[in-house]
């Protein structure tokens, strides 16, 4: 089976987020933003999203999610709807978006 083309390929963004709250959260609140970007967009909406959870990215509340370029607006838009994580309140805002996970992680985080 040949490989795609890269103009075949679906492109990518790098959303680097924070996690405002008094304490620190320590695992990475994952099933908050699935949670409320299903409940915007729907089933179809977060399968065309593709997002992709970089655990090991996350630290200092700070965390970094892949998405499908065309769904950046979509992800943002997700973060409004989360109030609370593990039964705190809590706020979701965008740090920055990147093509790359060398500069999402070097300038952002």
């Amino acid at each position: 089976m040949k490989p795609l083309l890269p103009s075949l390929r679906e492109k990518k963004r790098y959303v680097v987020f924070e996690v405002l709250t008094k304490d620190n959260i320590a695992n990475f609140p994952e099933k908050e933003i699935k949670q409320a970007f299903l409940q915007l967009f729907g089933e179809v909406g977060l399968g065309e999203a593709g997002l992709i959870f970089l655990h090991n990215k996350y630290k200092d509340n700070k965390g970094i999610i892949r998405v499908n370029n065309k769904n950046v607006d979509k992800l943002k838009a997700s973060f409004c709807m989360i109030t609370k994580i593990n039964n705190q309140k809590a706020t979701i805002k965008s740090v920055g978006v990147s093509g790359t996970l060398k500069k999402a992680q070097d300038k952002y985080l």
